[in-house]
């Protein structure tokens, strides 16, 4: 059963009664039907493209047979699905006519890499205080492609779903503080070629959560080299600053990530399972409530609980069979007691001076970040416990002692 949300439950009833009574009609979720309409909307014909055509195929299925999804939740479904289908046609356009894009340099991204959870947005933050680095922002995120004609308008979309999410359900905010210009993980450059965990975030996908983790991701990273490569040129960016990058889902799909930034440095995030569970599943659940009805805390548990030991063996397999790549492991406990000691560490290792002022900037982020205040969780919420979850971790041969070595 979700919690109660006042301004959900409100929209759900008008929502409800428009469609009972028939002035409006909910919206499809066929996706030739929604293809044709996105189609329409940019004036062509079909949605360029093949790689991503099965994904988003199993995903509607989902959405209309699995997911339960509330009214609004059809709503917000079918408004992502069109306009990821319209960016997709506005990113032909543009590098048609700008092919320079993709000789966009990108040097040597410094990829943060840990277990949804586990401390990467704290990190990702620290080290985008400082200007010698690059990093996406989340109205970047929401939409890489930017409009052709006129004002862009993504920063202003970008803060009306922050606002709207906030509203909705307020548990969101504290669960992942965030605004349109604060950095922010690349999940929709993942999204933007269907593939990814944000959607499975936002409502229970199986079929296409299967699918994510046994298809060949390499179109799909060859598609997010890309839209960093347009961020990049829309914000007039320096070639030598090297970009951060910040996703959970790489956690699943490290040799693709590889294949298209040969040249990274990897940070690997650790944390103990049990809270990684834990709280995962509690941001799952806040998420869900907004779209669906029918939110099952336990069936969140297991499936977070499966993900994260398939995620940890991925990461282990990615370790033992690329050694030459350069990494640093950095510890959750670590850079809570101590996080200016672990930004010490890791300038070492990327080699980079760690001026003064970043160090200033650095101390002031930290000095006002209220990540995760509010934020409570019991792993018993969801079916769990902190033993069962370290025996599942522990039967997938994967010790702490092994992920560090």
């Amino acid at each position: 059963m979700s919690k109660h949300l006042p301004i959900v439950a409100a929209i759900n009833k008008a929502l409800h009664a428009a469609w009972r009574t028939g002035r409006w009609q909910p919206p499809t979720l066929n996706p030739d039907a929604i293809e044709a309409y996105a189609s329409r909307k940019e004036g062509v014909t079909r949605v360029p493209g093949r790689h991503w055509r099965e994904a988003y195929s199993v995903l509607l299925d989902d959405l209309e047979r699995q997911s339960q999804l509330s009214p609004l939740g059809r709503v917000i479904a079918n408004g992502q699905m069109v306009k990821l289908l319209r960016g997709r046609i506005r990113a032909e356009r543009l590098l048609l006519r700008k092919p320079e894009i993709l000789e966009q340099p990108l040097g040597e991204p410094v990829i943060i890499v840990g277990q949804m959870r586990s401390g990467t947005t704290r990190l990702h933050r620290l080290l985008s205080c400082d200007p010698n680095f690059a990093h996406t922002r989340l109205f970047e995120s929401l939409e890489p492609i930017p409009y052709s004609r006129g004002h862009d308008r993504r920063l202003p979309l970008g803060a009306a779903v922050t606002a709207f999410l906030r509203l909705a359900n307020p548990a969101t905010q504290r669960v992942h503080p965030t605004g349109p210009l604060r950095p922010e993980e690349e999940f929709g450059f993942n999204s933007f070629s269907f593939h990814g965990a944000q959607f499975e975030v936002q409502w229970s996908v199986p079929g296409f959560a299967h699918l994510c983790e046994e298809r060949d991701t390499g179109s799909a990273y060859a598609e997010f080299r890309t839209l960093v490569q347009i961020t990049r040129w829309a914000r007039r960016e320096k070639a030598e600053r090297p970009w951060l990058l910040k996703c959970p889902q790489f956690t699943a799909d490290l040799e693709s990530l590889l294949q298209v930034f040969p040249n990274a440095r990897f940070l690997f995030l650790h944390r103990r399972y049990a809270d990684v569970v834990g709280s995962s599943a509690s941001l799952v659940r806040e998420q869900r409530c907004i779209h669906s009805e029918h939110v099952d805390p336990h069936a969140i548990g297991r499936e977070w609980l499966r993900k994260t030991r398939f995620r940890a063996e991925r990461v282990a397999r990615f370790r033992g069979a690329n050694p030459q790549v350069p990494r640093l492991d950095v510890d959750f406990d670590e850079v809570s007691r101590d996080w200016l000691s672990q930004i010490r560490r890791i300038y070492a290792f990327l080699e980079i001076p760690l001026a003064p002022e970043t160090m200033n900037r650095m101390q002031r982020y930290a000095g006002r970040a209220t990540a995760h205040r509010g934020h409570s969780y019991a792993l018993e919420e969801f079916g769990l416990s902190p033993r069962l979850v370290e025996e599942t971790l522990a039967q997938s041969s994967i010790s702490r002692v092994a992920e560090l070595a």
